[in-house]
């Protein structure tokens, strides 16, 4: 069923009260909020309310065997969602929340099924936005809030991202421009020991570390047959309707010739790279989409110059892996789960 999606605009820094409110009053109507946090859009509407969660999946096309994330305001609101808290979640708050650090906890009878795919276990996180922020406390209760888009698709850094894929399926759209971290967040899970970093995001696996040394990261791909063990596990994910091929080689020299190669005998065909690539694929005939000087930058675009790149209506989008370190990480991830698994090893 087709509905109207109102779209307001807000200043980040100081959002409209008068907008917030309507927007909060929408969410415990049971309608659903798309708002924009430090990572990417959300899709927002009541945590534990089985029916508008529920409404969460029918508009993404989810499958409710992928779980999805609560927000909280404040970390007092979290016995609400969790129980049986580890003395650990309270010192990782400390230093990560508000921010972009989701931690799996067990959940609370009072969490509706359909939240967890089922699972006994929550993810829960404080996002570190004013807006966001600004809607929990007017909301007073948890929000569920995956990213802000159709199912598999390239997650929103901005409302126009929203609205190309879930116009006519939300209710409101509040529009603060663009997100600045542009990776969701890390998820770590507080059920293993030592704590496990299940999909790497906005807090590097560095800074984690800094704090718990002990903690590990296991790289988890899952089919949508089965319960994920935590949002954004699954493999398809992030992608384009163009396939991606992610390159991956110690020789870099190899890596750009094998690019190469593939645009040669290929059609219609874009790279999406770094400023300091993009001269490697000067006078091919290729759609090039720069991802800036940085990790930092390329997470920050990364999403947006995807989904850039499929609007040009190309086949193939081609990338290279990038290193495995800081936001680095999170990239890598994110590409290989746009890729669908297309690791190319040269």
């Amino acid at each position: 069923m087709t509905i109207s999606t109102s779209v307001y605009q807000l200043n980040a820094d100081r959002p409209d009260e008068a907008t917030i409110s309507l927007a909060s009053r929408t969410i415990l109507a049971g309608g659903l909020v798309a708002f924009p946090t430090e990572t990417v859009y959300g899709l927002g509407a009541k945590a534990l309310s089985e029916a508008a969660v529920a409404k969460i999946f029918a508009a993404k096309g989810r499958p409710p065997t992928d779980p999805l994330i609560a927000h909280i305001a404040d970390f007092e609101q979290l016995p609400q969602i969790a129980i049986n808290l580890p003395a650990i979640a309270r010192q990782l708050a400390s230093h990560f929340w508000p921010g972009p650090l989701t931690l799996v906890l067990h959940k609370s009878a009072r969490v509706p099924a359909n939240l967890t795919a089922g699972l006994d276990s929550v993810a829960v996180r404080m996002p570190d936005h004013p807006v966001a922020l600004s809607l929990l406390r007017a909301v007073a209760v948890p929000i569920a809030a995956p990213s802000a888009n159709l199912f598999s698709r390239p997650s929103p850094t901005s409302a126009q991202h929203v609205l190309d894929d879930l116009a006519g399926r939300v209710d409101v759209v509040l529009d603060a421009g663009n997100t600045p971290i542009g990776v969701e967040s890390t998820i770590l899970s507080l059920l293993h020991d030592p704590p496990c970093v299940l999909r790497p995001g906005g807090v590097p696996l560095e800074a984690l570390r800094s704090v718990m040394p002990d903690i590990r990261y296991e790289t988890r791909f899952v089919g949508e047959e089965v319960a994920a063990s935590s949002p954004g596990s699954l493999l398809r994910h992030y992608s384009p309707r163009a396939r991606v091929l992610l390159f991956s080689g110690l020789d870099e020299a190899k890596v750009f010739a094998a690019m190469r190669a593939e645009i040669t005998r290929r059609e219609r065909v874009g790279v999406i790279v770094s400023a300091a690539d993009a001269r490697q694929f000067t006078g091919l005939d290729v759609a090039i989409e720069c991802l800036g000087a940085d990790s930092g930058q390329a997470a920050a675009r990364l999403f947006a110059g995807l989904r850039a790149l499929d609007k040009r209506g190309l086949n193939f989008i081609l990338a290279r892996a990038p290193e495995k370190k800081g936001l680095g990480l999170a990239l890598w991830d994110r590409l290989l789960r746009a890729s669908v698994g297309s690791l190319i090893e040269v």
